[in-house]
Protein backbone atom coordinates (compact mmCIF):
# COMPACT_ATOMS: atom_id res chain seq x y z
CA UNK A 1 0.00 0.00 0.00
CA UNK A 2 1.47 3.14 -0.98
CA UNK A 3 0.58 6.16 1.56
CA UNK A 4 0.81 9.27 0.10
CA UNK A 5 0.04 12.81 0.98
CA UNK A 6 -0.92 16.31 -0.99
CA UNK A 7 3.27 17.38 -1.18
CA UNK A 8 4.32 17.99 -4.66
CA UNK A 9 6.49 14.70 -4.02
CA UNK A 10 3.56 12.77 -4.96
CA UNK A 11 2.77 14.40 -7.89
CA UNK A 12 4.30 11.36 -10.32
CA UNK A 13 2.23 8.96 -8.55
CA UNK A 14 -1.33 11.68 -9.55
CA UNK A 15 -0.16 11.90 -12.75
CA UNK A 16 0.11 8.28 -12.97
CA UNK A 17 -3.53 8.12 -12.29
CA UNK A 18 -4.74 11.10 -14.34
CA UNK A 19 -5.03 8.91 -17.63
CA UNK A 20 -7.71 6.00 -18.59
CA UNK A 21 -5.18 4.06 -20.72
CA UNK A 22 -3.12 3.73 -17.57
CA UNK A 23 -6.31 2.76 -16.07
CA UNK A 24 -6.84 0.17 -17.82
CA UNK A 25 -3.29 -0.78 -17.33
CA UNK A 26 -3.53 -1.03 -13.65
CA UNK A 27 -6.92 -2.90 -13.70
CA UNK A 28 -5.49 -5.30 -16.51
CA UNK A 29 -2.14 -6.04 -14.49
CA UNK A 30 -4.67 -7.15 -11.88
CA UNK A 31 -5.32 -10.30 -13.31
CA UNK A 32 -2.10 -11.29 -13.41
CA UNK A 33 2.09 -9.99 -15.15
CA UNK A 34 1.47 -8.77 -18.74
CA UNK A 35 4.28 -7.96 -21.53
CA UNK A 36 4.51 -4.72 -23.19
CA UNK A 37 2.96 -6.88 -26.54
CA UNK A 38 0.33 -8.37 -24.91
CA UNK A 39 -1.31 -5.02 -23.10
CA UNK A 40 -0.44 -3.08 -26.66
CA UNK A 41 -2.76 -5.90 -28.61
CA UNK A 42 -5.52 -5.53 -25.49
CA UNK A 43 -5.48 -2.05 -26.18
CA UNK A 44 -4.85 -1.54 -29.52
CA UNK A 45 -2.10 0.67 -28.98
CA UNK A 46 1.25 0.87 -30.65
CA UNK A 47 4.02 -0.73 -28.60
CA UNK A 48 5.89 2.98 -28.42
CA UNK A 49 2.71 4.11 -26.63
CA UNK A 50 2.38 1.20 -24.30
CA UNK A 51 6.13 1.77 -23.12
CA UNK A 52 5.43 5.76 -22.44
CA UNK A 53 2.33 4.77 -20.18
CA UNK A 54 4.42 1.51 -18.47
CA UNK A 55 7.52 3.90 -17.86
CA UNK A 56 5.16 6.53 -16.00
CA UNK A 57 3.85 3.80 -13.76
CA UNK A 58 6.97 2.43 -12.93
CA UNK A 59 7.96 6.12 -11.85
CA UNK A 60 5.15 6.37 -9.65
CA UNK A 61 5.72 3.26 -8.38
CA UNK A 62 3.16 1.59 -9.38
CA UNK A 63 4.04 -1.18 -11.90
CA UNK A 64 7.40 -3.03 -11.46
CA UNK A 65 9.08 -5.22 -14.57
CA UNK A 66 11.57 -8.15 -14.48
CA UNK A 67 13.10 -9.83 -17.48
CA UNK A 68 11.19 -13.75 -17.04
CA UNK A 69 12.22 -16.59 -18.95
CA UNK A 70 8.84 -17.76 -20.81
CA UNK A 71 7.77 -19.83 -24.21
CA UNK A 72 11.77 -20.47 -24.96
CA UNK A 73 12.77 -16.53 -24.63
CA UNK A 74 13.01 -14.03 -22.36
CA UNK A 75 10.32 -11.30 -21.77
CA UNK A 76 9.95 -7.94 -19.75
CA UNK A 77 6.77 -8.71 -17.40
CA UNK A 78 4.67 -6.04 -15.91
CA UNK A 79 3.51 -6.16 -12.46
CA UNK A 80 1.27 -4.34 -9.59
CA UNK A 81 3.94 -3.26 -7.11
CA UNK A 82 1.23 -1.83 -4.98
CA UNK A 83 -2.02 -2.95 -3.28
CA UNK A 84 -3.56 0.35 -3.53
CA UNK A 85 -3.06 3.80 -2.84
CA UNK A 86 -3.70 5.88 0.04
CA UNK A 87 -3.92 9.72 0.30
CA UNK A 88 -3.99 11.32 3.87
CA UNK A 89 -5.40 14.85 3.40
CA UNK A 90 -3.73 17.51 6.14
CA UNK A 91 -5.87 17.81 9.19
CA UNK A 92 -7.49 20.83 10.13
CA UNK A 93 -5.74 23.18 12.82
CA UNK A 94 -7.43 23.54 16.06
CA UNK A 95 -7.33 26.78 17.20
CA UNK A 96 -5.36 26.66 20.19
CA UNK A 97 -7.47 26.88 23.50
CA UNK A 98 -6.90 29.88 25.96
CA UNK A 99 -5.57 28.96 29.36
CA UNK A 100 -4.01 30.46 32.44
CA UNK A 101 -0.91 29.07 33.61
CA UNK A 102 1.33 29.15 37.12
CA UNK A 103 4.85 27.53 37.34
CA UNK A 104 5.33 26.93 41.16
CA UNK A 105 8.68 26.08 42.47
CA UNK A 106 8.70 23.17 44.82
CA UNK A 107 9.98 24.73 47.63
CA UNK A 108 7.28 27.45 47.55
CA UNK A 109 4.37 25.36 49.53
CA UNK A 110 2.61 27.10 51.86
CA UNK A 111 1.73 23.87 54.80
CA UNK A 112 3.70 20.31 55.27
CA UNK A 113 3.93 17.78 57.69
CA UNK A 114 7.40 15.54 56.88
CA UNK A 115 8.48 12.95 58.36
CA UNK A 116 12.18 10.72 57.46
CA UNK A 117 13.62 10.00 55.18
CA UNK A 118 13.68 13.95 54.43
CA UNK A 119 15.52 17.06 53.29
CA UNK A 120 15.76 19.71 50.67
CA UNK A 121 18.02 21.49 48.53
CA UNK A 122 19.26 23.90 46.04
CA UNK A 123 20.97 24.06 42.47
CA UNK A 124 24.01 24.85 44.49
CA UNK A 125 23.51 23.22 47.80
CA UNK A 126 21.75 20.79 50.78
CA UNK A 127 19.32 23.31 52.72
CA UNK A 128 20.19 22.46 56.39
CA UNK A 129 20.61 18.83 57.42
CA UNK A 130 19.50 15.70 55.81
CA UNK A 131 16.35 13.84 57.75
CA UNK A 132 15.63 17.24 60.11
CA UNK A 133 11.85 18.21 59.31
CA UNK A 134 12.50 21.75 60.92
CA UNK A 135 14.52 22.92 57.64
CA UNK A 136 11.59 22.15 55.72
CA UNK A 137 10.45 25.90 57.95
CA UNK A 138 14.26 27.31 56.56
CA UNK A 139 13.50 30.89 54.71
CA UNK A 140 15.56 29.38 51.95
CA UNK A 141 13.53 26.80 50.98
CA UNK A 142 11.79 29.43 48.84
CA UNK A 143 15.04 28.49 46.39
CA UNK A 144 14.57 24.31 46.68
CA UNK A 145 14.92 22.66 42.95
CA UNK A 146 14.17 19.33 44.86
CA UNK A 147 12.69 17.82 48.40
CA UNK A 148 12.13 14.82 49.33
CA UNK A 149 10.37 12.70 52.87
CA UNK A 150 9.15 9.38 53.90
CA UNK A 151 5.53 10.53 54.78
CA UNK A 152 3.47 13.21 55.10
CA UNK A 153 2.60 16.02 52.62
CA UNK A 154 3.77 19.30 50.62
CA UNK A 155 0.60 22.03 50.40
CA UNK A 156 0.72 24.41 47.29
CA UNK A 157 -1.17 27.82 47.22
CA UNK A 158 -1.86 28.65 43.36
CA UNK A 159 -3.31 32.15 42.60
CA UNK A 160 -6.90 32.05 40.30
CA UNK A 161 -6.65 33.80 37.46
CA UNK A 162 -9.89 33.23 36.07
CA UNK A 163 -11.98 35.94 35.67
CA UNK A 164 -15.92 35.90 35.69
CA UNK A 165 -16.08 36.03 32.06
CA UNK A 166 -14.61 32.66 31.56
CA UNK A 167 -16.06 29.31 32.03
CA UNK A 168 -13.35 26.42 33.78
CA UNK A 169 -13.35 23.56 31.14
CA UNK A 170 -10.06 21.62 32.25
CA UNK A 171 -7.31 21.83 35.04
CA UNK A 172 -3.96 20.16 34.04
CA UNK A 173 -1.16 19.71 36.71
CA UNK A 174 2.41 18.29 35.42
CA UNK A 175 4.90 17.69 37.59
CA UNK A 176 7.95 15.34 37.91
CA UNK A 177 7.84 12.87 41.09
CA UNK A 178 8.76 9.62 42.26
CA UNK A 179 9.40 7.66 45.51
CA UNK A 180 11.58 8.47 48.07
CA UNK A 181 13.93 5.16 49.31
CA UNK A 182 16.73 5.56 51.73
CA UNK A 183 19.40 5.97 48.74
CA UNK A 184 17.72 4.93 45.81
CA UNK A 185 15.56 1.39 44.74
CA UNK A 186 14.44 0.88 41.62
CA UNK A 187 11.61 -1.27 43.42
CA UNK A 188 10.21 0.98 45.95
CA UNK A 189 6.31 1.32 45.55
CA UNK A 190 4.76 4.55 47.27
CA UNK A 191 0.99 5.70 47.10
CA UNK A 192 1.06 9.10 46.34
CA UNK A 193 -2.45 10.87 46.79
CA UNK A 194 -3.32 14.32 44.78
CA UNK A 195 -5.94 16.20 46.07
CA UNK A 196 -6.93 19.72 44.73
CA UNK A 197 -8.97 22.92 47.14
CA UNK A 198 -9.33 20.02 49.67
CA UNK A 199 -10.87 17.02 47.25
CA UNK A 200 -8.91 14.34 46.77
CA UNK A 201 -8.49 13.83 43.56
CA UNK A 202 -6.88 10.09 43.68
CA UNK A 203 -3.78 7.67 44.26
CA UNK A 204 -1.26 7.19 41.90
CA UNK A 205 1.49 4.18 43.10
CA UNK A 206 4.73 5.11 42.35
CA UNK A 207 7.14 2.26 41.53
CA UNK A 208 10.36 2.91 42.90
CA UNK A 209 13.27 5.65 43.55
CA UNK A 210 14.88 6.09 40.38
CA UNK A 211 19.10 6.34 40.49
CA UNK A 212 20.09 4.52 37.54
CA UNK A 213 22.35 7.16 35.68
CA UNK A 214 22.32 10.40 36.50
CA UNK A 215 19.38 12.91 35.91
CA UNK A 216 19.59 14.82 32.91
CA UNK A 217 19.45 18.10 34.38
CA UNK A 218 21.21 17.00 38.21
CA UNK A 219 23.88 19.60 39.38
CA UNK A 220 27.53 17.79 39.10
CA UNK A 221 27.98 18.01 42.79
CA UNK A 222 24.85 16.16 43.70
CA UNK A 223 25.41 12.77 45.35
CA UNK A 224 25.01 9.42 42.66
CA UNK A 225 23.63 7.58 45.82
CA UNK A 226 20.60 9.39 46.23
CA UNK A 227 17.72 10.33 44.30
CA UNK A 228 18.59 11.51 40.43
CA UNK A 229 15.04 11.94 39.08
CA UNK A 230 11.58 11.10 38.73
CA UNK A 231 8.82 10.55 36.00
CA UNK A 232 6.42 12.76 34.48
CA UNK A 233 2.81 13.16 35.45
CA UNK A 234 0.10 14.68 34.09
CA UNK A 235 -2.89 15.32 35.90
CA UNK A 236 -6.21 16.28 34.15
CA UNK A 237 -9.30 17.09 35.59
CA UNK A 238 -12.24 17.22 33.36
CA UNK A 239 -15.92 17.39 34.22
CA UNK A 240 -16.28 13.97 33.20
CA UNK A 241 -13.52 13.30 36.60
CA UNK A 242 -9.66 13.24 36.86
CA UNK A 243 -7.33 11.59 34.72
CA UNK A 244 -3.52 10.49 34.96
CA UNK A 245 -1.53 10.63 32.03
CA UNK A 246 -4.87 9.68 30.39
CA UNK A 247 -6.50 6.55 32.24
CA UNK A 248 -9.13 7.58 34.34
CA UNK A 249 -7.56 7.81 38.46
CA UNK A 250 -11.36 8.85 39.62
CA UNK A 251 -14.62 9.80 38.84
CA UNK A 252 -14.01 13.31 40.93
CA UNK A 253 -14.78 16.27 38.30
CA UNK A 254 -14.81 20.12 38.39
CA UNK A 255 -18.42 20.02 39.91
CA UNK A 256 -16.71 18.12 43.16
CA UNK A 257 -14.64 20.89 43.39
CA UNK A 258 -14.43 23.95 46.20
CA UNK A 259 -13.38 27.15 43.75
CA UNK A 260 -12.24 29.58 45.62
CA UNK A 261 -12.65 32.68 44.16
CA UNK A 262 -8.52 34.02 44.41
CA UNK A 263 -7.03 30.92 44.58
CA UNK A 264 -6.40 26.90 44.35
CA UNK A 265 -5.24 25.06 46.83
CA UNK A 266 -2.50 21.66 45.58
CA UNK A 267 -2.07 18.96 48.60
CA UNK A 268 0.67 15.94 47.47
CA UNK A 269 0.90 13.14 50.30
CA UNK A 270 1.84 9.60 51.31
CA UNK A 271 -0.35 8.98 53.79
CA UNK A 272 0.83 7.00 57.02
CA UNK A 273 -1.90 4.56 56.24
CA UNK A 274 -1.44 3.78 52.67
CA UNK A 275 -0.94 0.38 51.14
CA UNK A 276 2.91 1.65 49.52
CA UNK A 277 4.40 3.81 52.33
CA UNK A 278 7.31 4.28 49.95
CA UNK A 279 7.82 8.44 50.82
CA UNK A 280 7.94 11.13 48.00
CA UNK A 281 10.19 12.75 46.06
CA UNK A 282 9.11 15.79 43.94
CA UNK A 283 11.58 17.74 41.17
CA UNK A 284 11.86 21.01 40.09
CA UNK A 285 13.42 22.93 37.46
CA UNK A 286 17.10 22.42 37.97
CA UNK A 287 16.95 18.53 38.93
CA UNK A 288 16.34 15.44 37.28
CA UNK A 289 15.07 14.97 33.62
CA UNK A 290 12.55 17.66 32.84
CA UNK A 291 13.18 21.24 33.14
CA UNK A 292 10.47 22.45 34.92
CA UNK A 293 8.67 23.29 38.40
CA UNK A 294 4.80 22.18 39.12
CA UNK A 295 2.78 23.43 36.45
CA UNK A 296 -0.82 24.48 37.18
CA UNK A 297 -3.22 25.63 33.80
CA UNK A 298 -7.10 25.70 33.62
CA UNK A 299 -8.36 26.07 30.27
CA UNK A 300 -11.44 28.13 30.15
CA UNK A 301 -14.39 29.28 27.45
CA UNK A 302 -15.06 32.71 26.96
CA UNK A 303 -18.70 33.46 28.02
CA UNK A 304 -20.67 35.83 25.68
Amino acid sequence: MIKATVDSQWLPLYEALASEVRLNMIRMLAEGPMNNKDIAERLGLSGAIVSMHVRKLQEAGLVSSEMVRKDGGTHKMNALAAAGVEVAFPQPRQAPRPFHEVAVPVGHYIDHEVYPTCGLATASRIIGQFDDPRYFHDPERVQAGILWFGRGFVEYRLPNYLLASQQLEEIEISLELGSEAPGVAREWPSDITFALNGTELGAWTSPGDSGEGRGALTPSWWSERVNQYGFLKVVHIREDGTYLDGQRLSGVGLGDLAVHRNYWTLRLEVKADAAHVGGLTLYGAGFGNYDQDIVFRTYYRQLP
